[in-house]
């Protein structure tokens, strides 16, 4: 079964590549980010819902007031805002994250927008191939629960998030960074203790 899900979710990230070449855009919601196929989520349903809404607002108004001289990826978990992409100059970075914080229900904002160039096609596809890697990698480490944590790959940095113990923090690190293409890992996660992880896996997301 783990092989199988294995391959269905590097075939997803595959998909995810051809869609991004056919219609790129320069700043999307949750782009070169791997998420769970199946229902395994440490949010409440409404936190996912609300994540969703966050990022939207967030591409929305910074597309206005930047426009396509960014290219800034926007990824929300439990009301906690991960910025990813590149900006041409650090006032504009700057600016993407006094956005990011203007939204209601915001918890924290992680602005790790690099300043360089926009990216290539060959950076975004080499970024979701290698995200492909990371999720099959997590599928196969038997003591993980790979559809809790969100990963975003951008010019080879992974960004982990969710509601992680820090034993597993440190084994998601070290199953990543022995992926190739990963150039380093970061966690922006949420810390919860063994059994806060107990207490979620016993009650279903409302």
């Amino acid at each position: 079964m783990k092989s199988m899900l294995r391959y269905f979710a590097f075939g997803l990230v595959l998909l995810s590549t051809l869609l991004s070449i056919s219609a790129c855009f320069p700043l999307v919601a949750g782009s070169a980010v791997v998420t769970g196929f199946v229902a395994v989520d440490r949010r409440t349903s409404g936190a996912m819902l609300e994540d969703q809404s966050i990022e939207l607002k967030i591409t929305s108004r910074i597309r206005d007031a930047l426009g396509e001289k960014v290219h800034i990826t926007v990824t929300s978990y439990n009301r906690k805002v991960l910025l990813t992409g590149e900006a041409p100059d650090q006032l504009d970075k700057d600016r993407a994250g006094e956005i990011a914080k203007s939204i209601d229900n915001i918890t924290s904002v992680w602005n790790e927008i690099g300043v360089t160039s926009i990216t290539t096609l060959t950076e975004r596809t080499n970024d979701l191939i290698a995200a492909g890697r990371i999720k099959a990698d997590l599928i196969d480490a038997k003591d993980l629960f790979s559809n809790a944590y969100k990963v975003v790959v951008e010019r080879g940095n992974v960004y982990v998030m969710g509601r992680i113990t820090a034993r597993e923090a440190k084994r998601v690190a070290s199953v990543i960074s022995g992926v190739t293409g990963v150039k380093k890992v970061v966690l922006v996660h949420e810390s919860i203790t063994e059994d806060e992880l107990a207490n979620l896996q016993a009650k279903p997301s409302k």
